[in-house]
């Protein structure tokens, strides 16, 4: 007796079914890997925006925000228009950025006497984040008046800190302000809110 037709067919039939199948599950894998390619792609642009135009993160470079902030310490930013006495900002001066406090906003009134010590308006500015005052570099002549639209800043390491007291950087204007200080995130151990 003779083999009939589809008895020598069932094998080929077979291993076509089975190369069909597995080029179909090909295409699905390049599909779901091409789609989570894809999604990633958004993913990191949404967040380089996020971290370029909302939060900026910066690493603090100098000695002259210590005790506050270290030389490589990791913070990152907010950017807002309400900036108050106290708030640590960074702002553009000579292509470079620049991390300080706010000692003094628009219309406020200094006064730092020789041993450092500040006066806001009349009234001994409370200052703990500072470990030594100092007047460091000063040539500006008190009682002074902070100009509008700018803002007195003070690095916390008075000493050694060039800032709004000389007047080779004095106030800065709102629009070199970059942001305030949100938190530092950086070292973890450290993590801190400072916004």
């Amino acid at each position: 007796m003779g083999r009939k037709r589809w008895d020598y067919e069932l094998p080929e039939l077979a291993l076509l079914q089975k190369e069909l199948k597995r080029e179909r599950y090909k295409r699905r894998f390049r599909r779901l890997l091409r789609s989570t390619v894809n999604a990633l792609i958004v993913v990191a642009a949404i967040a380089a925006l996020i971290a370029t135009l909302v939060l900026p993160v910066l690493q603090i470079a100098g000695t002259s925000m210590e005790p506050s902030l270290k030389d490589g310490d990791i913070v990152l930013l907010v950017k807002t228009d309400r900036l108050e006495t106290g708030d640590l900002c960074a702002f553009y001066y000579s292509n470079k950025i620049l991390i300080k406090r706010i000692i003094g906003t628009p219309s406020d009134y200094l006064w730092i006497n020789p041993d450092g010590t500040v006066y806001l308006n009349s009234t001994e500015l409370p200052e703990p984040y500072v470990s030594e005052k100092a007047l460091g570099e000063c040539d500006v002549e008190f009682p002074y008046q902070v100009p509008e639209n700018s803002y007195f800043m003070m690095g916390d390491h008075r000493e050694t800190s060039i800032d709004s007291r000389s007047s080779v950087i004095g106030c800065i204007a709102e629009d070199q302000i970059i942001g305030k200080i949100l938190c530092k995130v950086w070292p973890l151990s450290e993590f801190e809110w400072m916004g």
